[in-house]
């Protein structure tokens, strides 16, 4: 007797204990070109920069994308818990990795920013994986001149508001300042979970003088995950022709994100961080980056798969929004 099968996506396949497809979540892979991108009709395109250049502390992000990828082989894009299915609201593809420049920070974002440029010009939602945090420099660069209103939603431990680091513009802390150069609004702008003790007074004084939102870690523990991303995507959408969200993997707790460049002791736990993904995704997001996985730092990889599951629960936050 034959037997006959029906192919499942949702499936899990042999690659769960046998290695890598090589893309994100055994996507499709397709060049980051505008026109490949219309005709596929592909609605939202990973991307892997693989740079850590710009990294004042412990370095490794620059294997964040391959590790963020190998991680994904154990995810499907159905949740049984609640039936969100994103192949039903999403056709996705991985656009491969930024071909970096070693040794240049401007010639790399600039390869970024053009990759991140075509993306968007193809109607596909740009979810870029790090690599430091310098590479939303490149992503709000290219998203500023796609949507006039932009909005901005930052998830970390740290402010990011730096004007250069020794004179470096395109330092790791320094993407919020780049992305008001860019065009972004401040008063559009939140910044949500930073740690009191691993920020400077300079920043929070620019903060306050240029407008932009602040919810601390203290907010998220005495409101509540879901509360406070509500709060800072309200600010991020008002008015706002397009939202970007940042999430830098350390804004979560070291016990659940150890493998990190700066780990952070008293950060979001995981549920609180899943929730907090979910949520703004809910806000309506036109693009997205993850950043700041070092796997040289991780244990048992619980990193690099929490970091699947937070881009995963951000993309159903998303499809939530347009239902």
């Amino acid at each position: 007797m034959s037997e006959t099968s029906t192919f499942n996506e949702n499936e899990f396949s042999g690659l769960l204990h046998a290695g890598t497809h090589g893309t994100f979540m055994r996507l499709p892979s397709m060049p980051a070109k505008a026109k490949k991108l219309k005709e596929a009709k592909i609605t939202a395109a990973l991307l892997g920069f693989p740079w850590d250049a710009m990294c004042i502390s412990r370095t490794g992000t620059n294997y964040g994308p391959r590790a963020i990828r190998e991680a994904s082989d154990q995810f499907s894009f159905y949740n049984a818990s609640s039936g969100m299915d994103l192949n039903e609201h999403y056709k996705m593809a991985d656009c491969g990795d930024v071909a970096v420049v070693p040794g240049s920070g401007v010639k790399t974002m600039d390869r970024a920013q053009a990759m991140v440029s075509e993306i968007l010009a193809g109607g596909a939602m740009p979810i870029t994986i790090g690599g430091d945090h310098s590479i939303t420099i490149a992503c709000v660069r290219a998203f500023a001149k796609a949507y006039k209103k932009p909005g901005l939603v930052l998830v970390d431990t740290h402010f990011d508001t730096v004007m250069d680091v020794g004179g470096e513009p395109l330092s790791h802390c320094c993407p919020i300042t780049r992305a008001v150069d860019a065009g972004f609004d401040p008063k559009r702008i939140a910044i949500v979970g930073t740690g009191g003790w691993m920020n400077p007074k300079s920043e929070l004084a620019c903060i306050k003088k240029q407008g932009i939102t602040l919810f601390t870690i203290e907010d998220i523990w005495d409101q509540g995950a879901k509360t406070i991303a509500k709060k800072a995507a309200a600010v991020a959408s008002k008015g706002a022709d397009g939202v970007y969200l940042t999430y830098d993997i350390d804004a979560i707790d070291a016990a659940y994100a150890p493998g990190t460049g700066v780990p952070t002791p008293g950060g979001m736990n995981s549920r609180e961080a899943l929730t907090m993904a979910h949520e703004l995704g809910k806000m309506g997001i036109a693009g997205m980056d993850l950043v700041e996985v070092s796997p040289s730092y991780d244990h048992d990889g619980i990193t690099s798969r929490l970091a699947v599951r937070l881009i995963l629960e951000a993309l159903a936050g998303n499809a939530d929004s347009k239902k």
